[in-house]
C-alpha cells in the first residue's frame, strides 16, 4: 500500500487502542498516540510514539495537527463505566462528549477528513428484539450511552457542514488478548466480566459477583456477545481504509452475532483454568438488558469484515494466558 501520513490514535495506551495501533502498524500504517495515561499504560505503546497530553487541550491539539498532518484519527480515549456515569454524569458528559468535540474540531481546522470513532452497544438501550442491527432505534439507557451518542450526532453535523467523513463502530462486548501476548486487559477498577472471572479463578480477585441469577434466560443470567479484542481491531484499520479510499461515511456493529451467557463465561473460564471460578450472586443492575447480541452484517458489507476469533474458550484462553503471563502464574 502507499504510504500515508501518520494516524492519531487517541486512547491508543489503553486495551482496545493499543490492539488498534498493532493492527494499524501491521497494515502499514504510522500509529503517533495521544494518551492521558489516566487509565492507559505506557507498557502498551509499542508501535509508534507516545505524546502524553489530554484531548481537551486544544493548543496541543493544534500543534499536533499542524506538525504531523494526519491522513485521518481514531478516537478511543473515554471513560467507559455505566455506573460511574450514573452518579457523575458531568464528568462523562464533559470528557466523551467534550472532549470529543474539541478533537473533531482540530480535525476539520486542520483538513483531516478521516475520523474512526469508538461507540458502543449502549446507545441502543434496551432493544425490541436480537439480534441487533444498525438500524435500530437509539434509545441510550445512562449517560455513557448518551455520551456516546451525542458524538454520533456531532459526526452526522460535521459531516454535513464540513465534509468530515467518519466511521461510527458500534462495539458489544471486547474480550481476549493479543494472541502473541504482548499487550492485553489490565483496567483499576477491573469492571470486565472475562477478566473478573479469569483473575477470580487464579486467586489474583476476589470472588466474581454475578448481578442477577433469574433473568428471562436460559440459564437465567445475561447474554452478551463478546468479541475478541484482535478482530475489533482490525475492523478499525479496515473502517479507516475505506474512508481514506472512498471518502464516505458508515456505521456498523462489531459483534459476532452469537450470545454467551455470564455462566457459560464462568463454566468456559473453568475449562481453560482448570479451576473453578469463587462466584456468588448478587442484586441485578438497574438497566441491565436480558439480551444484547449484534447483527454484524453491515460490517461484512461494508467492509468486508467477519470475525475470527469467535469460539468463546479461545477468547477466554487469550485473557487467561495474559493475566497468567502478568501475574507470574
Amino acid at each position: 500500500m502507499t504510504k500515508t501520513a501518520p494516524i492519531l490514535v487517541t486512547g491508543g495506551a489503553g486495551y482496545i487502542g493499543s490492539h488498534a495501533c498493532k493492527a494499524l502498524a501491521r497494515a502499514g500504517y504510522e500509529p503517533l498516540v495521544l494518551d492521558d495515561l489516566s487509565s492507559g499504560h505506557e507498557w502498551a505503546v509499542k508501535w509508534g510514539p507516545l505524546v502524553r497530553g489530554d484531548i481537551h487541550d486544544t493548543a496541543l491539539l493544534d500543534g499536533l495537527f499542524a506538525r504531523h498532518r494526519f491522513a485521518g484519527v481514531l478516537h478511543f480515549a473515554a471513560f467507559i463505566q455505566v455506573g460511574e456515569s450514573v452518579a457523575e454524569p458531568a464528568k462523562y458528559y464533559e470528557n466523551n462528549t467534550g472532549g470529543a468535540l474539541r478533537l473533531l474540531d482540530a480535525a476539520r481546522r486542520h483538513g483531516c477528513r478521516a475520523v474512526v470513532f469508538s461507540s458502543t452497544a449502549a446507545v441502543y438501550g434496551t432493544p425490541d428484539s436480537v439480534p441487533i442491527p444498525v438500524s435500530a432505534p437509539l434509545r441510550p439507557e445512562n449517560p455513557y450511552g448518551r455520551s456516546k451518542r451525542m458524538v454520533e450526532e456531532i459526526l452526522a453535523d460535521f459531516e454535513a457542514a464540513y465534509g468530515l467523513r467518519h466511521a461510527i463502530l458500534r462495539y458489544f462486548n471486547a474480550a481476549g488478548a493479543d494472541l502473541e501476548g504482548e499487550i492485553g486487559e489490565e483496567h483499576a477498577p477491573e469492571t470486565h466480566l472475562v477478566p473478573l472471572a479469569v483473575l477470580a479463578a487464579q486467586g489474583k480477585a476476589p470472588p466474581l459477583r454475578l448481578f442477577g441469577d433469574d433473568w428471562d434466560t436460559p440459564d437465567g443470567t445475561p447474554i452478551r456477545d463478546y468479541i475478541h479484542v484482535t478482530d475489533l481491531a482490525e475492523a478499525h484499520v479496515l473502517a479507516l481504509r475505506r474512508i481514506l479510499e472512498r471518502d464516505e461515511s458508515l456505521i456498523c456493529n462489531l459483534g459476532t452475532g452469537q450470545g454467551n451467557s455470564v455462566r457459560e463465561i464462568v463454566a468456559a473460564v473453568a475449562r481453560v483454568g482448570g479451576r473453578e471460578v469463587p462466584h456468588s450472586v448478587a442484586p441485578r443492575r438497574p438497566g441491565d438488558p436480558s439480551r444484547l447480541v449484534a447483527d454484524p452484517s453491515a460490517a461484512e458489507e461494508l467492509l468486508g469484515w467477519r470475525p475470527r476469533i469467535t469460539e468463546i474458550e479461545e477468547i477466554v484462553a487469550s485473557a487467561w494466558r495474559w493475566h497468567a503471563q502478568r501475574m507470574g502464574i
